[in-house]
This record gives C-alpha cells, structure tokens and sequence, in this order.
C-alpha cells in the first residue's frame, strides 16, 4: 500500500479538508487537480510511491530518535523546552517554480534594505507619504536613537527571511518579513541533516540543491560586514539558553565556527565592543568585537538608551553603533520592517525606492489609519466576516483573537493607526504524517532566508516549512526540496570559492561561559557519584530484603542516611520510593535529576562549543527516565539508575575530545572538586562512627563501592575490610582517580592552566594549604575512636569540606566576573544602598 496513493485519493475527492466557509478548494503540494502528481514529486515518482505506511512509521521513529540524540527542541514560555517536530514528506518545490519566487525573493530583501536605509536616514518616504509616517513612528519596533539624516546606506540587511503561503490558484503571498532577528536557519539545516538520513534513497534519488555552500556565503557575508578589518571578530548574540530558539542560535554559531555569546559576556569600552576577560572588571579586555549577529530584539540590545530593565543587552551598544564601531546584524530598529501595516504601501515604496514593481505581493492588508482601509476593515468585522484577521501593527496575531466584535471595533476607532485588517489565505496544504497509518492534509507555510552576498541578495534555495493541524495545535516541520533546472547545477547556485586567508584564532571565553563549564563538570559528578551511591543502596535493599539480619539493617540504614545527607530527607512511604525520587524528582536539591537538569542547563549556555555527542547523554537519561516513570516495579529504579550512569559516564568521554582549552580545564577543575566534595560527604555519613565489626565492614564496602575503589582495594589489601586502609585508599592515594589527594592534584593542574591564574592566586593558595594538610595527616591517628565516634576524622572532614568550598568561591572570585550583579536603572534605591549612597 502507497502512502502518497492513498493520499492522491483522498484530496482528489469534491470535498477537501480544512476548507474555510465559501472556499471549494486549496492548492495541494503533492497532487495536480487531475489526480495526478505535480512535477517536482513526479521526478522521483517511482521511490516517493514506494513509501509505504511501515516504512514512514519506521521513518518517524528515527527521526524522533535522531533529534532527541541532537537534543534539538524549541522552548516555550509554558512548557519550557519542547521535542521538535519534523514530518518525514518534504516540501517539494520544483525548479521552474522557484524561479519565479528567487527573483521575488530577492527584490523583496532588497526593497526592504532600501526601506530601512530611508527609515533611518533621509526619510524621503515619510516626507512623500509615500509611506504614512503613523505607521512608521506608530511602531514599536522604530528605534529612534539610531535615526538621523547620515545614517543612509549605514544599516543595509544583512539576512532576512519571509513567511509564505499559497493562495488557493498556487500564487505566493508574503504572510510576514522576519527582519528583527530571522530564526530559523539552523532549523533548516538540522531537518535537512535528519531526512538525509532516515531516507537516504529518497535523498540521493532527488536531484535537489544542498545547503551547505549557504552557510559558507553566510560566514563569507559576516566577515565582510566589518570593511577595513583584517580578521573581524563576529559572535553571535544570544538572549540565552532559555529563549524560544535556543538550538537555533547554537547551531548557527556552531556552524559558522562563531562565539555564542550572551549580553552578560561583553562590555562597551572606550566607544568599542570588547569581550569580558576572566576575572572581570579587575582584568582588562583584549579582544575586541567587529560584528554581533544579533539574536536579541532590538528594545533589549542597549539599558541605557533603549529599554532600562533589559538584562539581555549590552550597556552603551547604541552609541557604539551610532560611532561605526560595531556592526550589528542586522541592524538596531530592523524590526520596524515586521510592521504589517507597511505592507499596503510595498508597492508604491517598491517604485519609489527601486523603480520597479513589486514581483512578491503580500497577503491583501488594510492599515486603519487610512480612512478607507479602516471603513472596509469595520465592514467586514460588523458582518462576521471569517475570512478577515484584525491585529496590531506590533503584537502577535493572536492578542485580539477572543474579544468580541464590538470591542474590537471600539478599539480600532480609538487608534487606528495601530490596527491592521488582513485576508485570511485558503493556504496551500501538504502531506503530514500525521496519524501514524496515513498522510493528511494540513496548511503549510514557508520560511524563506535570504542573504546579502557581495552586492546582491541571494535566497537560501530551500528553507524551513511549518504545518499545524489547527490555530493553537503545536507546529510540525518539514524539510524543505528545492530541485535543480540541470544536474550539473551548482548548489545553491554557489559556485565554491577559496576561503578568505584568515589566521587561527583562540577565542576568548567569557566569564559566563567559564562558570558555566566549572558548573557542569561540578554536576556531572554530583550526578555521578548520587547515582552510585543509589545503586549501592538499592543493593543493600535487595540484600535486606533476602537476609533479614541486623548488621544488613544497620548498614542499609547508614547508606540510606548518606543518601539524606546529600538530598535531604523526603517523608516518602517507603525507601524505594526515596530511591525513584532521587531519579525523578529535578526539584529535589541534591537528587540525581536536579543534578542532571542543572547540567543539561549549564551545558546549554556553552553549545556552541560542545559536540553533538553530548546531547546524546540527555536523550539517554530522558529514555531511562520514560522507562522508569512507566512501572512501579523496584527492579526498575536500578536498571533505570545503571542507564542514566552510563549516560553520564559517557559524558566523559565527549569531553576528553575537547581542546585542551580554558573551557575544559573548568570542566575538569569542577569535576575535581565536586568528587572531593562528595567523597567527603560520604564519608562523613559512613566512616566516622565505629560499628560491630560485620556491620562495619558491610559499611566500608558500600562506601568503597560507591566511590568506585572496591575493586582497587581488593587486589591492593588482600585480607578483611579495615577502616585505615580504605581511608589511606580514599583520602591519601595519589594513584587512586577517586582519592582526595588525585583530585586536589587535578585541580591544581587545571586551575594553574587558566588565564588568570598565577600560581600565587588565592584559589592556588588555599588549595596549597588544604593538599598540606592531607599531606601531613595520620591516618592512623584519623581511625582512632572515643566510645563509638571518631572525633579526628569527622574534624579533619567537617574542615576539609568547608575548605573546598572555600575554594569553590575564590575560583569564581578570580577566574569569573566579580563585582556587584547588574541591575535596572530603575532600581536607584538598590543602587544607592549597593553604592552606600
């Protein structure tokens, strides 16, 4: 059976799904109004009608896996960080089509870079009214400190992108320009990466343009956004891990080999725009940026002239950018070009600016504040007109959706300038694999990208397609197949050209991005080491359970204390239920998951310079997770448990392939320490309590194991557990990885490699002091009891954990920003009480 046969049928019958009221019909992608294929399907007709509803499950199940493995996701203010959706039928656009659209495309992009340099400059449009100056100023996208009369030719745009949709006769209409902050492009790419793979007979049996020579114009594109510079530092500016597009502003700069960075990593200097060095402000900066490919909206970018309570911008940016010294891309006040209300006046700017006609025509929109576009739009909307949007000029579409009509209509009389009325398009709809048997019908619109390329703007041949299956459903991707006119076609239209000569450079990391690296390395061993130490204590669980012996009950009860002491105490019914919370529970401090979701977070912060490799520790974890919340079953809690160790463990393995740069000595500074930490912890909770002597040693060998040396200490001490041994194993051996003394000697390895270290740092000193007092301790002395306890132990690790916190802060004093946090100019009274005004 044909998936895309059954499909043909389906659509080829009188009625269509998703029709709106009065409309018969929609464009379909796939299938002619005669049933059969259109012409881009028919060039790969004989695999397309191959794929069966077996093969498309099969298909869907790999892409899930594959995007989970990438953890590709897309957050939202709800529901945080969501599985992206990525249908396994691409669009398919055949090469005389998109002929037609490059050069409407193209002409837009350039209409529209014409528009923001007279905007901003000469304002010849306002001054015409060939473009009603209500609309422009009206907007609150309009940045006003960047406008004045030489800004002319100062703020071309660079990359811009486009929502499309067909009409129901197939004709291409711009729904929305996306010039603020164009998402998307890294999207594009992974969904191209992902169907390559999951149907790579499909792929390699399509004549259709690649999209890697895109992404090499790009580089090309930003490097010589910055004239006069020789080897332009370009980053790219990122509101953080928590925006909606996360992955997106990863992966570009991954793929462009450009910083990520976010406006807390630099400063504003001397009318330049610097990178923050470690240990900032007492250490001066050094490295200074040329080019910020900005992914933070405009209103965000500057505290001081824009919006005062941003915590995403960068002080003093604008008049960077007033002086020339940095180039934003694209520009401050670019959003003023999202305004839907321009749309109306395309045409008449297009022959203004251009001289030409507008090629691209926008879905038909009506601006309010024009007497007769208001009085069609009140029309429609006193009749119940279905087919007609109302919506700000600057607010999402769905802000005004739920208010009766009559308000509406109040609203729009009292401002009519800040209103618009648009068509709502029958668009064009495409196969989803949506119903996991069959392929239904959805609307689909199209993201186009295109780039400012030497002196033309050049459309990304391809793109990111979006479908839903209603107004508030989640949106499904597709990939997006452009085929070529002539096999011998270059890519993209790109031919290759020789690289710029550009030295190697070492970029800077910022403090940010150093603390975020000491954190996860600190996490993934604190992940670690609970997750050991739960395995150890549902082994003596099961132990307890089979033997019912006093030295059993002691022992499970010392680890299920240790397992306390480092995740707090839950009034849980019963200890495997304290076990499953440690693994499920992320709200739980000190648990197994907290652990895990601060690393996924911090490692989040810092993805432009990870490999891929290491998402596939999360999805690993998020599956033994899925399995454990599936059944109640005890077994469950350790399978679950040794999959999410695995998991973790494997991290180390990404990271041992990392440059040995600052970033990873972080990493491994904070891995040492939080071991140090922890072996501590345990054995506070184990060791320092003397025991009946079969309950003793049950207890030494749960501590051993869970600090992984039971294996160690018995090829080493071949006779019984004694207490001194497994300390001089734990505390004093320098050949033991999980030894105190390895790890104090790691870090003083890893710290002394940082930048702003200088080998008589507080850090240095205080770690010199603390691997003395290891060096001079009697273990002997240490083992030595009064009544039950062990006084000198529990003093010596009471001092060395408040020690090696100790330490912890001076590391972030000296090698991560220092000073007082950042705060709103709105807060004086916060201000004058930090000041001691």
């Amino acid at each position: 059976m044909s998936v895309l046969r059954d499909y043909a049928a389906a659509v080829s019958e009188p009625t269509l799904p998703f029709s709106l009221p009065g409309v018969v019909n929609r464009y379909d992608e796939v299938v002619s109004p005669d049933g059969g294929l259109r012409p881009g399907w028919k060039a790969m007709a004989d695999l397309a009608l191959a794929l069966t509803p077996d093969e498309l499950r099969r298909v869907d199940g790999e892409i899930r896996r594959f995007l989970a493995d990438d953890g590709v996701t897309y957050v939202t203010p709800d529901a945080g960080a969501q599985p992206w959706q990525l249908d396994p039928m691409p669009l398919v656009i055949d090469a005389p089509t998109w002929a037609r659209l490059e050069v409407g495309l193209a002409q837009r992009a350039e209409l529209l870079n014409a528009v923001l340099s007279d905007f901003y400059g000469p304002q010849t449009l306002l001054a015409s009214g060939v473009v009603p100056s209500a609309c422009v100023f009206g907007h609150s996208g309009f940045a006003r400190p960047v406008a004045r009369p030489g800004a002319a030719g100062t703020q071309p745009l660079v990359l811009s992108a486009a929502d499309l949709g067909r009409d129901a006769e197939g004709d291409w209409h711009v729904l929305a320009d996306r010039v603020q902050a164009p998402s998307g492009l890294g999207f594009a790419m992974q969904n191209r990466r992902v169907i390559a793979q999951v149907l790579p007979d499909l792929y390699q049996g399509s004549d259709l343009h690649r999209m890697e020579p895109y992404f090499s114009a790009l580089r090309a594109a930003l490097l010589d956004s910055a004239p006069g510079v020789a080897s332009p530092q370009v980053v790219v500016l990122s509101p953080g891990p928590h925006s909606e597009t996360a992955f997106d502003q990863a992966f570009l700069a991954n793929a462009l080999g450009m910083p990520l960075v976010q406006g807390s990593d630099l400063v504003v200097r001397d009318g330049w725009v610097w990178m923050k060095p470690a240990g900032w402000p007492h250490a001066r900066p050094r490295e200074r940026v040329d080019v910020i490919v900005r992914r933070v909206d405009a209103e965000w970018c500057d505290p001081l002239e824009l919006r005062a309570d941003s915590r995403l911008g960068v002080a003093g940016l604008t008049e960077a950018v007033r002086r020339g010294r940095v180039r934003l891309v694209n520009g401050l006040g670019a959003g003023v070009l999202e305004n839907p209300g321009l749309m109306p006046f395309l045409p008449a700017a297009c022959e203004a600016l251009l001289g030409e006609q507008l090629r691209l025509p926008s879905v038909p929109t009506w601006w309010c504040g024009d007497p007769e576009g208001r009085e069609q739009v009140l029309d429609r909307l006193a009749s119940d007109d279905s087919t007609l949007l109302v919506r700000t000029i600057d607010e999402p579409r769905a802000q005004l959706a739920d208010l009766p009509t009559a308000q509406l209509a109040a609203l729009i009389t009292a401002a009519p300038h800040r209103y618009v009325g648009q068509d709502v398009l029958p668009l064009s709809q495409a196969p989803v694999w949506a119903e996991r048997s069959r392929a239904a019908a959805r609307p689909v619109v199209f993201r186009s990208f295109t780039l400012r390329y030497g002196s033309a703007y050049r459309p990304l041949v391809g793109g990111l397609a979006t479908v839903r299956a209603g107004e508030e459903a989640s949106p499904t991707t597709k990939d997006v197949w452009v085929l070529k006119a002539a096999q011998d076609d270059p890519d993209q239209g790109l031919v290759e050209s020789a690289p710029p000569a550009i030295g190697p450079t070492v970029p800077t990391l910022a403090p940010r991005a150093l603390a975020d690296m000491f954190w996860a390395g600190r996490y993934a061993e604190r992940a670690e080491d609970m997750l050991r130490l739960l395995l150890t204590t549902h082994h003596q669980l099961e132990q307890l359970s089979r033997r019912h012996s006093a030295q059993a009950a002691e022992s499970t009860g010392v680890l299920l204390a240790a397992l306390q002491r480092l995740a707090g105490s839950q009034q849980l019914s019963d200890p495997d239920a304290d076990l499953r919370s440690l693994l499920l529970d992320a709200g739980r401090s000190g648990s197994a998951a907290h652990a895990i979701a601060r690393l996924r977070e911090a490692l989040e912060g810092v993805r432009d310079q990870l490999s891929g490799d290491t998402w596939r520790v999360f999805s690993n974890v998020d599956r033994a997770t899925r399995a454990l919340r599936s059944g109640p079953h005890a077994h469950r809690t350790a399978e679950s448990a040794g999959r999410m160790l695995t998991a973790v463990l494997s991290l180390q393995g990404v990271t041992a392939n990392m440059m040995r740069d600052p970033g990873w000595h972080m990493i491994e500074a904070g891995r040492h320490l939080e071991r140090g930490l922890q072996l501590c912890h345990l054995m506070l909770a184990t060791t320092t309590r003397r025991r009946e002597y079969r309950a003793d040693r049950e207890v030494l060998e749960a501590t051993l194991t869970a600090a992984e040396s039971i294996v160690t200490y018995r090829r080493r001490y071949r006779g019984s557990v004694r207490t001194a041994d497994a300390l001089e194993l734990l505390l004093s051996d320098r050949d033991n990885p999980r030894s105190l003394a390895f790890s104090l000697g790691a870090m003083r390895a890893h710290l002394a490699a940082m930048p702003a270290s200088t080998g008589s740092t507080r850090p240095e000193r205080l770690l010199e002091h603390i691997e003395t007092a290891l060096e001079h301790v009697d273990v002997t002395a240490l083992t030595a009891t009064d009544g039950e306890h062990r006084p000198a132990l529990t003093e010596f690790l009471v001092s060395t954990v408040a020690q090696l916190e100790q330490l912890a802060d001076a590391v972030a004093h000296v090698q991560f920003e220092s000073g007082p946090p950042p705060l709103p100019l709105s807060e004086l009274a916060l201000i004058e009480e930090r000041t001691g005004a």
